[in-house]
């Protein structure tokens, strides 16, 4: 009906028009400032939520570093940067220099916690996006809940997995973490 509105969006969003006139559903974040209502629009639940919690978590940081955030890189390369703690590739983002990058991560590695199946190689979870749990995922969910740091606690479960094979179980898994630390 002639109204329109304009949405700053990421770079996955941006993908998802495929012409002028196009349809596209986009979740947003309505950010009201003292001089501007701004909308921002995001291809996933995830993304939205990621940039929630960077621009409301993190100091320092608001929607223009966020949108940069989740224009360079996926949440779950996001989340395995923040997670293994790798300075290098979140200062690679514009707008994001070493000591931000620093602060991303102390301030975010526990809440953005560990996705299911997330190897350090890879940083995504595949099993978990199939839904599927596996006993490396319990156990190291077991170690965080015992306050072991998320990177540390993967790190032993790998390690322990390759040593047990790949069938041991959650509890093994974890009574050999537990008898190296």
């Amino acid at each position: 009906s002639g109204l329109g509105y304009e949405v700053i969006v990421t770079m996955s969003a941006a993908g998802l028009v495929k012409g002028v006139g196009s349809e596209v559903s986009l979740y947003t974040h309505l950010a009201v400032r003292e001089d501007a209502h701004v909308l921002y629009g995001f291809s996933s639940r995830q993304e939205r939520d990621l940039f929630r919690m960077v621009i409301g978590t993190v100091s320092g940081i608001g929607p223009k570093i966020g949108m940069s955030i989740l224009s360079s890189m996926s949440v779950d390369r996001f989340r395995h940067s923040i997670l293994f703690e790798d300075v290098k590739v979140l200062s690679s983002i514009p707008g994001v220099g070493k000591k931000t990058a620093e602060r991303l991560i102390v301030e975010l590695r526990d809440k953005l916690g560990i996705s299911p199946g997330m190897t350090k190689e890879s940083g995504t979870g595949v099993s978990g996006a199939m839904g599927i749990e596996n006993p490396s995922d319990e156990a190291v969910r077991a170690l965080i809940a015992l306050q072991m740091k998320p990177a540390d606690a993967l790190s032993m479960v790998e390690k322990a997995r390759k040593k047990l094979g790949d069938h041991a179980t959650t509890e093994e898994l974890v009574k050999a973490c537990l008898q190296r630390s």
